[in-house]
């Protein structure tokens, strides 16, 4: 059966609206801010706070100098030496200043002094970041201080600036100084941040790239602590990419951190359950198979734990800890961590095999039987007993004592679902919470609860929730809730021929633009058009048509017909009628048609299901 995973992928982004020219110049604030905390370049003070309209002193100048070029690894905060009679070896900035001095940045006064907590101006600063630019006086046209304002305008420092010549700058104005001098080009012609190891594209810095290799981890919190370099007060916190607190941290969870965004990422995704494969070898694993789901192995701690020499063997009952891309990152023993996973059966039946999937005479006779879970994952479990109904509703506890299937008494809700998504039946829905939306004929989804966001879900939709340790719900297993089980296809050609004596017909279809075609001593009472696959026990039962609707106006979300509004599916199929093609059409994307140029026909599901209703395939013409 068809079964389709719509995951989050957790990613870090910036403002992408797009809008007024007010709008674009604060999402460029926001790039450019994100840009220089997260390379150290600026910091907050001990509340978090970046204090933007704060004016910089010189001292704070040569600071951020120093993080933003290739010696930022190379100073400490110890002593440096007393070169001014104002700035003592113990001064916190005596380094930054020895640096900058001796790179040719800064200089002193005639009268032996710095001068560290003076405000600096836009000409003294402009003049510092050409110089570690690379340009001298020879570079530049003119007097002091015009001539080198002219240059830093000429090579992009001053883009979207608002100090002027002789007013002393803010942090923000050092935001987005800082940010200049990253694209801007330094007197061989070449990029600066490039020459820093750093990506620019387009003339922007690629801030993700950026996030990710100022990054560590992944770290486990094996005690259910975090080990930090830095303070706690303050910081920013993601579990399993919501927000939340080091109050939600938990033992095993596996932790990532940047400490110039003073910000952690916490993810307890973890499997468990029977170890049945390690490839290509024992020697050095890449991958492991448990609970009969593939992992790429992605540490030098798992890799060396899956071995040979780390002790798990093919039929031991394990728990792998998963990265935040679903890599290995960990392995230990189940009877260190308890797991409860919740689903619905695919498929049971006893094998005379073991769980480490070979065959011997001592081989115990165990059921083999796959569940997909209520994070749409399908997992495979070995265990003693009886088989299970595929359709039943169960739960499976792995532990130190074993796996244990269990079926499970409907526990139902009814209810609307909020306008938001964040509220259903009286109950929150967790940050992580894990919903599952099925059908009768074996078909499972996961779903998250915006998809569900205003459907009224009656008991017949709920099988079964559980509630987490703050009352909110975290499993929420449903059916026919969505629709999106389903799989839907647009039939081009439909030939039946019914006699006294027979019955027969053809059908060919196009799903994700490949074409199929079934026949067989059925007929289908369908025809060309939009249709969906009906399954029972696996095979097709029959082939049941769509509605359809003339589209009058179409956007990325929504369809119209005349007054009548129709969302669409996240993954509607869009195809372009083409004589020329031997179906007759074309797979092609929502981007590529209009409702102006094209004649446009929506099929949608109208089979009761609450959260159903979309439209699923449009069928586009050109006019």
């Amino acid at each position: 059966m068809k079964k389709r995973l719509i995951s989050l992928a957790l990613t870090l982004c910036l403002a992408l609206s797009l809008g007024t020219t007010g709008v674009l110049a604060a999402q460029d604030e926001t790039t450019a801010l994100e840009t220089v905390k997260v390379l150290g370049i600026m910091v907050g003070d001990e509340n978090g706070n970046m204090n933007l309209s704060s004016q910089v002193t010189r001292a704070e100048f040569v600071k951020m100098m120093t993080a933003a070029s290739s010696y930022k690894d190379t100073v400490g905060s110890g002593y440096g030496a007393s070169l001014f009679k104002d700035v003592k070896s113990s001064h916190w900035a005596s380094e930054y200043i020895k640096l900058g001095v001796e790179q040719g940045w800064f200089t002193g006064y005639v009268d032996g002094t710095f001068r560290p907590d003076n405000s600096i101006t836009l000409e003294e600063g402009c003049t510092a970041l050409l110089r570690l630019l690379g340009y001298d006086s020879g570079s530049l046209a003119g007097s002091s201080p015009t001539a080198q304002l002219s240059k830093a305008g000429a090579i992009g420092l001053l883009d979207d600036t608002t100090a002027m010549q002789g007013q002393t700058l803010t942090r923000q104005d050092c935001v987005t100084l800082f940010y200049n001098l990253l694209t801007a080009e330094n007197s061989a012609g070449a990029v600066y941040g490039a020459t820093l190891g750093y990506t620019i594209t387009n003339g922007e810095v690629d801030y993700s790239t950026l996030v990710s290799s100022d990054t560590k981890g992944p770290y486990v919190a094996s005690s259910g602590t975090l080990e930090l370099p830095f303070s706690t007060d303050h910081v920013t916190v993601y579990r399993n990419g919501s927000a939340s607190s080091l109050s939600a941290v938990k033992q095993y969870d596996v932790y990532y951190y940047n400490a110039n965004l003073r910000t952690v990422w916490i993810y307890s995704n973890r499997v468990t359950g029977t170890l049945t494969a390690v490839s290509p070898n024992r020697a050095a694993p890449t991958s492991v198979t448990v609970a009969g789901t593939t992992y790429d192995i992605g540490t030098s701690t798992a890799t060396y734990k899956l071995s040979s020499q780390g002790g798990f063997a093919d039929g031991d009952t394990i728990t792998l800890l998963l990265g935040m891309n679903g890599e290995v990152v960990d392995a230990i023993s189940a009877q260190d961590s308890d797991t409860v996973y919740y689903g619905v059966v695919v498929a049971s039946e006893k094998s005379a095999s073991s769980s480490t999937t070979t065959v011997s005479d001592t081989a115990s006779v165990q059921t083999a039987t796959q569940v997909a879970c209520s994070d749409g994952t399908t997992r495979t479990f070995y265990h003693d007993g009886s088989a299970f109904s595929t359709g039943r509703l169960v739960t499976v506890t792995v532990n130190s004592s074993g796996t244990t299937v269990k079926s499970l008494s409907s526990r139902s809700l009814t209810g609307t679902v909020s306008s938001d998504g964040t509220r259903f039946a009286g109950y929150d829905f967790a940050a992580d919470a894990e919903i599952l939306d099925t059908d009768s004929e074996g078909g499972y989804v996961r779903i998250y609860p915006s998809r569900l966001a205003g459907s009224k879900l009656t008991s017949d939709n709920v099988r079964y929730y559980t509630l987490d340790e703050n009352g909110d719900i975290d499993h929420l297993i449903l059916e026919k809730a969505t629709g999106d089980t389903r799989t839907y296809v647009y039939v081009t050609e439909a030939d039946k021929s019914v006699s006294d004596t027979s019955v027969s017909g053809t059908y060919t279809y196009l799903y994700k633009g490949a074409s199929s075609t079934v026949s067989g001593s059925t007929a289908y009472n369908v025809s060309a058009g939009g249709a969906v696959l009906r399954y029972d026990g696996g095979s097709l039962r029959s082939i049941q048509q769509l509605t359809s609707a003339k589209l009058t106006q179409l956007s990325d979300l929504y369809a119209m017909a005349g007054n009548q509004k129709y969302l669409l599916d996240e993954n509607v199929q869009v195809l372009l009628k083409d004589a020329g093609s031997s179906s007759g059409y074309y797979a092609t994307t929502l981007s590529e048609i209009n409702a102006d140029d094209y004649s446009l026909v929506g099929w949608y599901d109208d089979m009761g299901c609450p959260a159903g209703g979309r439209i699923r395939i449009i069928v586009a013409t050109a006019n």
